[in-house]
């Protein structure tokens, strides 16, 4: 085996290494050449004979030699490049920078805004490829339109994994297991004499005892307490006294309004309340049945003690009181009348929130609540009355957004925050079923506006299978807005109140109408159109089925 000295190259036979500087350089001659003529040669055998140190050295010098060289080399260029690196990014930062202030930046979000111009001929069920004709480049984002066949692919998939299956329903025995306390203060039956549900409670304190002393709602809420002082000062006079012993009358609502938010669930609470008949819950909202049951005060705050159903019934006591006035009026004792007062609570969380089963309840096949709300006012009020008011689930959702958004609210806002909560809600239905995602709380938490609210026949379907049909009154609140004369009638009629004088009437139907958006609400104007293309295309198979199930096909919202 033979090898240059120069740069310890191995040489073929009859090889003069053409390609080494040293040995052919621009002025070689190999006549000249020693190395060439083979002068000075040092051929070094590896295999079989000992080798000449000076060659071995001298090879090992000029080894080092070429690698210095490279280094050098290699320094130079990685400090050109760091160079041109930090000179790109400064160009790429000044020209965000000032670019932003002028909407010049073309980097598209993760999801772009639609803007198309308004166009009264388009209806709401059209497709958006039928709305690109019309199509107008915002000042915001040029790009608006190219993310919607994306968002549209997660809309698709979450419909081809929508299944409608019937829950089964827990027996009243497990039901008493998870609620011993609950089942051993409400009795199973009530007051033969009145409509709304009521019962004899015997009461063992004293005069000096303070019978809402521990009430959590007086202590967790100063607003509250102005109510309670007043219950104090007029507690003893409302006593039944029979036998040396004092009772207290009890009651339970006889209807509930149970959703949904943002659907004129006060405005129809505010004028139920002018009617001579009705009386509400010291507190419009107690969501007693939802969260303070559980300890949740505020969502945000996680968990406090749990509220017992004693201070539930307090919040019925002032109505209770009216009743039991009637109740021992002499019209009921001799004539054997009735009492026609009825009882409302009007938590517009009732339907739909069953977030906190999880921590509570021993977890069910694929995710899904054991138990639900419903199954506990229907083990003690089998008769109970349920009103349900509905918008279109599009329009609910942006209301929804505006009332409880506190910073930064923009169409433009809100249509990321639908695109964010569509991709978590597909990443719960690849995994789960549709009724285990709905009633899922980290999911529920983790989406910006809340998608699942807008479902209603996924609740609805669930009540149905407690209630039946003839006990919930379903109304659109669109009706309502447009002919609330109409809409007021069929709720009397469905409570099976009395009539009305003229001015009683009129008093009801004609007040201005309650919890309208705010003024800086209404200035940041309606939601992108592309934003509400991409709704309907996910709502539009649930308000199918909800209007399958109601027949009536209003509630397919096609046309508000």
């Amino acid at each position: 085996m033979r090898y240059c000295i120069n740069c310890c190259i191995h040489l073929l036979p009859n090889d003069l290494h053409r390609q080494c500087f040293r040995c052919r350089g621009p002025d070689h001659n190999n006549q000249k050449c020693p190395v060439c003529r083979g002068e000075n040669k040092i051929p070094l055998y590896t295999d079989r004979k000992q080798m000449k140190w000076l060659a071995v050295l001298e090879v090992r010098t000029d080894h080092c030699e070429s690698w210095n060289g490279f280094f050098c080399l290699r320094k130079g260029k990685l400090c050109s490049l760091m160079f041109g690196l930090i000179i790109m990014t400064l160009v790429m930062v000044s020209y965000m920078l000032t670019g932003a202030k002028h909407g010049l930046l073309l980097i598209p979000s993760p999801f772009h805004y639609g803007a198309f111009a308004s166009n009264p001929s388009l209806m709401d069920n059209e497709s958006l490829s039928d709305m690109k004709d019309y199509y107008q480049p915002s000042k915001m984002n040029i790009s608006y339109v190219k993310d919607y066949p994306s968002i549209k692919l997660i809309i698709d998939t979450i419909t081809s994994k929508i299944e409608f299956i019937t829950r089964q329903r827990p027996d009243l025995e497990e039901l008493r297991k998870q609620e011993p306390h609950m089942f051993s203060v409400i009795p199973n039956k009530f007051l033969p004499n009145s409509k709304n549900p009521c019962w004899y409670e015997e009461y063992r304190g004293n005069t000096s005892t303070d019978p809402y002393a521990t009430n959590s709602y007086a202590l967790y809420s100063k607003r509250f307490r102005i109510i309670f002082d007043y219950l104090r000062k007029v507690f003893w006079n409302h006593l039944y006294h029979y036998k040396d012993k004092h009772y207290r009358l009890r009651c339970l609502p006889h209807f509930y309004i149970i959703g949904q938010p943002k659907c004129g669930t006060t405005d129809l609470y505010d004028r139920l309340r002018l009617h001579p008949d009705v009386r509400f819950s010291a507190i419009k909202e107690p969501h007693w049945w939802t969260r303070k049951r559980f300890g949740i005060i505020r969502l945000r705050d996680g968990f406090h003690d749990r509220y017992p159903v004693e201070d539930y019934l307090d919040l019925f006591d002032l109505a209770a009181h009216q009743i039991q006035s009637v109740l021992q009026s002499d019209a009921v004792k001799e004539r054997g009348k009735k009492n026609n007062i009825i009882i409302g609570e009007a938590s517009a969380s009732t339907m739909w929130d069953n977030n906190a089963w999880i921590f509570f309840y021993d977890n069910s096949t694929e995710g899904e609540p054991p138990f639900l709300i419903q199954d506990f006012i229907h083990a003690f009020q089998p008769n109970a009355k349920l009103i349900i008011m509905l918008r279109d689930p599009v329009e609910r959702l942006y209301s929804d957004y505006l009332y409880f958004a506190s910073a930064n609210k923009s169409a433009e806002d809100f249509h990321e925050k639908v695109a964010e909560s569509l991709q978590l809600f597909e990443g719960c239905v690849l995994d789960f079923s549709l009724r285990a995602c709905v009633y899922n709380n980290t999911l529920n938490n983790a989406m910006p506006v809340r998608l699942q609210v807008g479902l209603y026949v996924v609740y609805l379907l669930d009540w149905l299978t407690v209630f039946n049909k003839d006990q919930i009154l379903v109304l659109r609140l669109e009706d309502h807005a447009s002919n609330m004369r109409y809409t007021m009638h069929m709720v009397f009629q469905f409570l099976d109140l009395g009539p009305l004088s003229e001015k009683q009437e009129a008093l009801i139907t004609k007040s201005p109408a309650s919890n309208t958006r705010r003024p800086e609400d209404r200035s940041l104007g309606p939601m992108l159109p592309t934003t509400k293309a991409i709704l309907r295309d996910f709502y539009r198979p649930f308000n199918t089925k909800l209007a399958q199930v109601l027949f009536d096909d209003a509630f397919l919202w096609k046309r508000t």
